[in-house]
């Protein structure tokens, strides 16, 4: 009888001994899981927060280049004529070859980036030029003009590939720019004296002014 009884108090002691743990270890996972809840909640906000960020910053950086493009074509636009910001965008190039010829070959930097507004300038203008106003040319019937405009892009193009390879304190620098301002001239005397006054003459204002329009839009995006 007395083991017995000690076998019970035995099993009683242990049973007794196993029920706190046991509860114990209850209580931790509880804790836990909360924990795990409260921890993935909080991961749920930091993630809202970054992507709301993100977005801020990028609708802020989409606006600041909106308002960059809209202010590189502001003095296109502010003309309100096709063929006036055409023209004054001519002056603009026709500037920024003036300040490269005034350099030498110590101005290398300089030189650079006189080149490289340049080209920004003369790819911007192209661009307008052969999808909005040459389209309206041949649209207009003059084909054999507007094939020889675009013909004359292709030079363009060719002398900034050129220029943009070459040393910029190499002596035939000066000599290249001078033979690319020479052909970019006769090119925009043929636009402003003879080809384009006969196409905006022959224009509606209606016309002339959805040309303007369509002008200004293809410039703002290469702006």
């Amino acid at each position: 009888m007395a083991t017995t009884a000690q076998g019970d108090r035995g099993r009683t002691s242990h049973a007794a001994r196993s029920q706190p743990r046991s509860q114990s270890t209850g209580k931790f996972t509880a804790r836990s899981a909360r924990g795990a809840v409260d921890r993935s909640g909080n991961h749920r906000t930091s993630t809202a927060t970054i992507i709301g960020v993100a977005a801020a910053g990028l609708a802020t950086g989409l606006l600041a280049n909106f308002g960059r493009r809209a202010a590189m074509q502001a003095p296109s636009a502010l003309t309100g004529d096709w063929f006036e910001a055409l023209k004054a965008e001519h002056r603009a190039a026709l500037a920024l070859f003036d300040a490269l010829q005034a350099t030498d070959g110590d101005q290398v930097r300089r030189r650079a980036i006189l080149l490289a507004q340049l080209r920004h300038a003369l790819e911007k203008h192209t661009f307008t030029e052969e999808t909005v106003i040459y389209p309206a040319l041949r649209d207009w019937g003059d084909k054999a003009d507007a094939d020889k405009l675009n013909h004359d892009h292709g030079y363009v193009k060719q002398y900034l590939f050129t220029l943009d390879r070459m040393a910029k304190d190499a002596p035939e620098f000066a000599m290249e720019i001078a033979e690319f301002r020479d052909m970019l001239e006769a090119h925009i005397r043929e636009e402003e004296e003879s080809i384009f006054p006969q196409l905006h003459a022959a224009l509606s204002e209606e016309k002339n002014k959805a040309l303007t329009s369509a002008a200004n839009w293809e410039g703002f995006k290469l702006a």
